[in-house]
C-alpha cells in the first residue's frame, strides 16, 4: 500500500451479487478508472448474522422487505474459489485485491490467500477478538471508524498494536455508514480531528452521493479513499443506489490525481509555468520624460510601468532625489 500518493479504493464490496461475471466487470471497471485496489467483503453468512437479523432500513428499501439479512447475505457469499479466481483476475488487471473480512474464519481465509492488506469495516471497530486476530498477523491495517466516536477508535488502536501490529502499519478512515450518507453528517474535520489525536495516516470512506466529498477530503489531508462503485445503480442489491457508476468513480479518480497535483509543496515560490509571466507583468522605474545627465529624479521624472526587468518599484525611494549619471530618453529604464 503506498502512501506516497492518496490510495484510492474502489468498493466493489457485494455489488457483485453473488456473480463471478459481475465481479470481473467489476474489477475491470475499478481498473480502467485508476483506482489503486478494488475492494470486496469476505463472509459467512452463518459467522455473521443470527438468521432472524432484521436489516436495516436502506437495505430493506433496495431489497426484498420480506427477506431477512441472514438470506441476503448468503446470497452474496463468495466463497474461496471464488476469491481464488478474482485475485488472479486482479494480478491480471494490475490492480490490488483487497477485502473485508467480517468472520475469524474470513480472516483466515484472506491470510492463507496472500492479502497484505486488511480492512477492518465499521461494524467491527468494537470486536475485540477480531480486533486482536487481525493485530497478530501483522499486515497492513485500514480501519473505519462509522458510528464511532474518539474511545472507541483509541480502545480498537490499543488492541490491534498490543496484539503485533506497528502503528505505522495502521491507516484509520473517518466514515459514516449511512447509505447515502447526508451532506450535513459527513463532518470532515473529524477526520484531521483523528490524525492530530492519534498520529496516524488517516483517510474517508465515503457513502454519500457524488464524488465532491471525497475530493474535498483529499485536500484536507486525506490519504486514502474508499467509494462505492456498480456497474448501474438500478441493478437488485443493498448498495448499489448509494454507488458510483463507471463514469463517475473514473472522474472521481481523476478529481483526486488533480487535487494531488494542486497540492503542491509548503514553499511559496514562482512556479515553473508561470515564471515567464514575471518579465511580463511586473513593472519598473522608467524615465517620464527626457532626463539630462545630472538632473534629479523627482516622482515628475520618474514613473513606473511594465514590463519588468529594470530597477524594481521597491526601489523607488532609494533614487528619488539621487542625480542622473546619464542621459534617459521618455521611457527608458533607469
Amino acid at each position: 500500500m503506498k502512501l506516497d500518493k492518496v490510495f484510492i479504493i474502489a468498493e466493489a464490496g457485494v455489488n457483485h451479487n453473488g456473480s463471478i461475471q459481475i465481479a470481473k466487470q467489476l474489477i475491470d471497471v475499478a481498473a480502467s478508472s485508476g483506482a489503486d485496489a478494488v475492494k470486496f467483503q469476505t463472509f459467512k453468512a452463518d459467522n455473521l448474522v443470527v438468521k432472524n437479523a432484521q436489516k436495516a432500513d436502506y437495505q430493506k428499501k433496495a431489497t426484498d422487505g420480506s427477506e431477512s439479512q441472514y438470506d441476503m447475505l448468503k446470497k452474496l457469499e463468495l466463497d474461496e474459489t471464488a476469491h481464488r479466481d478474482l485475485i488472479a483476475y486482479c494480478q491480471e488487471k494490475e490492480i490490488m485485491f483487497i477485502s473485508s473480512p467480517f468472520d475469524h474464519q474470513s480472516i483466515n481465509m484472506l491470510d492463507s490467500l496472500g492479502l497484505q492488506v486488511f480492512k477492518i469495516p465499521s461494524g467491527e471497530i468494537t470486536n475485540l477478538p477480531y480486533l486482536r486476530h487481525i493485530g497478530s498477523l501483522k499486515k497492513q491495517v485500514i480501519l473505519s471508524t462509522g458510528m464511532s466516536d474518539l474511545e472507541e477508535i483509541r480502545a480498537a488502536l490499543s488492541i490491534l498494536i498490543s496484539s503485533g501490529l506497528s502503528k505505522k502499519n495502521i491507516t484509520i478512515l473517518h466514515a459514516n455508514t449511512m447509505y447515502p450518507t447526508p451532506m450535513e453528517d459527513v463532518n470532515l474535520h473529524a477526520m484531521q480531528t483523528i490524525h492530530h489525536e492519534f498520529d496516524v495516516d488517516v483517510g474517508y470512506s465515503d457513502h454519500t452521493l457524488g464524488i465532491e466529498v471525497d475530493i474535498a477530503a483529499v485536500a484536507m489531508g486525506a490519504k486514502c479513499i474508499e467509494k462505492h462503485f456498480t456497474l448501474d445503480k438500478t441493478m437488485n442489491g443493498p448498495d448499489h443506489k448509494a454507488s458510483l457508476e463507471p463514469k463517475e468513480l473514473k472522474a472521481m479518480v481523476l478529481g483526486i490525481r488533480n487535487i494531488e497535483k494542486a497540492l503542491g509543496e509548503k514553499e511559496k515560490k514562482p512556479s515553473q509555468s508561470e515564471s515567464v509571466n514575471i518579465r511580463v507583468v511586473r513593472k519598473s522605474i522608467v524615465a517620464n520624460q527626457d532626463i539630462k545627465k545630472g538632473d534629479l529624479f523627482t516622482s515628475n521624472n520618474i514613473s513606473i510601468k511594465r514590463p519588468g526587468g529594470g530597477k524594481s518599484p521597491m526601489e523607488w525611494d532609494d533614487i528619488i532625489g539621487k542625480i542622473a549619471s546619464k542621459n534617459y530618453t521618455e521611457n527608458e529604464f533607469i
